[in-house]
């Protein structure tokens, strides 16, 4: 059995799927897997399912729910039976838990993929740090929960996954200028910054890069690109450090050819004789 939360909502065996088609079915199944193996109160169930206007049957309506879900894994060959679906979709003195096994729930794999390369780079290792960040990055088929209706608590979940993802790539992105990929790393940011106009790290990767690659004026656009957003649509300047990070670049700092350690994880964290 295989069950996906990055992305649309995945739950598979043997290539079928069983993920329920109705939409409050799919909304609490979403939120059983983004707290897999833990306790999710009924208070917490009717809050994402009605937020602020549940019915008056909202318990007894939720008890439905949580019934078709069983009978949905009872479909399930490896489950079989109503009574083996029990002891998935577990009721509690408070709640519901879905108990999902080790490997089966992606965000668990992509969780996983994450700590094994924070130990590779701790230990200096950035080619096999690298290598795992890329691995579970590789595990988001898009956006969370992309096909789900979300609620409150989802919604939260959903922007925080995003969140996350967005600074494991930007670890992934520094241990590979350490590896000295910067061309290789142009295009993508180029892409990443148009995707995120006014996120000063990632332009700072770019401008890093585009240092490295013998390209000094492109960095200095990408700079006057980044101030001309924020101030335009914020009426914002940047930020001292990217002010510095800008000088460094013009003054060509020695200090833009030292690769960040790994303990300092952000090229905006480079120490400028500059500043």
């Amino acid at each position: 059995m295989h069950f996906s939360v990055l992305g649309p909502l995945v739950m598979a065996n043997g290539g079928k799927s069983f993920v329920p088609s109705a939409p409050k079915q799919r909304q609490l199944l979403a939120l059983l897997l983004v707290d897999a193996n833990q306790s999710v109160s009924v208070d917490a169930c009717i809050e994402e399912l009605w937020e602020n206007r549940p019915p008056f049957s909202a318990r007894s309506t939720l008890q439905t729910y949580v019934l078709h879900l069983r009978r949905a894994f009872s479909q399930i060959p490896e489950v079989g039976r109503l009574a083996e679906a029990k002891k998935i979709l577990q009721t509690g003195d408070r709640g519901y838990r879905l108990v999902v096994c080790d490997g089966a729930l992606d965000l668990h794999t992509f969780e996983r993929l994450v700590e094994r390369a924070r130990t590779a780079l701790a230990a200096g290792d950035d080619r096999k740090g690298a290598a795992l960040l890329a691995d579970a990055l590789a595990v988001w088929r898009g956006p969370a929960l992309a096909d789900v209706q979300v609620g409150p608590l989802l919604q939260a979940h959903v922007v925080g996954l995003a969140e996350y993802r967005l600074h494991i790539l930007e670890q992934r992105i520094e241990a590979d200028l350490r590896l000295g990929r910067h061309h290789e790393l142009v295009r993508e940011l180029s892409a990443l910054t148009a995707q995120r106009p006014t996120h000063e790290n990632l332009h700072a990767q770019l401008m890093l890069a585009l240092y490295r690659s013998g390209r000094p004026a492109q960095a200095l656009e990408a700079f006057h690109r980044l101030r001309h957003v924020l101030s335009g649509e914020l009426g914002l300047e940047p930020s001292p450090r990217m002010h510095r990070f800008h000088q460094a670049v013009l003054t060509g700092d020695s200090a833009l050819e030292t690769p960040v350690s790994a303990a300092s994880p952000l090229t905006l964290d480079l120490s400028l004789s500059a500043g």
